[in-house]
């Protein structure tokens, strides 16, 4: 299928709203039961690097950032300034970890597939937020 027939597909809108151009698809989360295992596939597998972490101890969860980097002296050393650097980059997989979840019996995430279908999130940087949703 061509790209002119793909954006004829019903719901497809052949030409986006200017507003849009300078947006960015920044990342996408999911979660996952067991974070060692998961990192091993993201990293060993699949050739992530894990870039940002962040563990949240009160709510019981921890978050990794992952890019797919040829070249790892770009990302920068100290905290803050990697963090900032991953969120602005485009296509970073954000792995969500709920604490306990690996020793639960039973799946603790819905795969997508069922009823209620569904994932985590999408994540769209915006050069404006407040404009951006005025639009939305």
């Amino acid at each position: 299928m061509s790209l002119s027939d793909l954006t004829k597909l019903p719901g497809v809108t052949a030409s986006p709203d200017i507003a849009t151009r300078r947006y960015v698809f920044n990342h996408t989360m999911i979660r996952v039961r067991d974070l060692e295992v998961s990192l091993d596939f993201y990293t060993r597998v699949l050739g992530f690097t894990p870039v940002y972490q962040h563990v949240f101890d009160e709510a019981k969860f921890t978050i990794v950032y992952l890019v797919l980097v040829g070249d790892t002296s770009v990302i920068p050393d100290d905290d803050d300034s990697r963090k900032r650097w991953v969120l602005s980059q485009p296509g970073v997989l954000e792995l969500t970890h709920n604490h306990g979840t690996e020793k639960e019996s039973k799946t603790p995430y819905h795969n997508g597939n069922t009823e209620p279908r569904g994932f985590g999130h999408l994540c769209v940087s915006v050069p404006d937020v407040n404009v951006a949703c005025a639009r939305f």
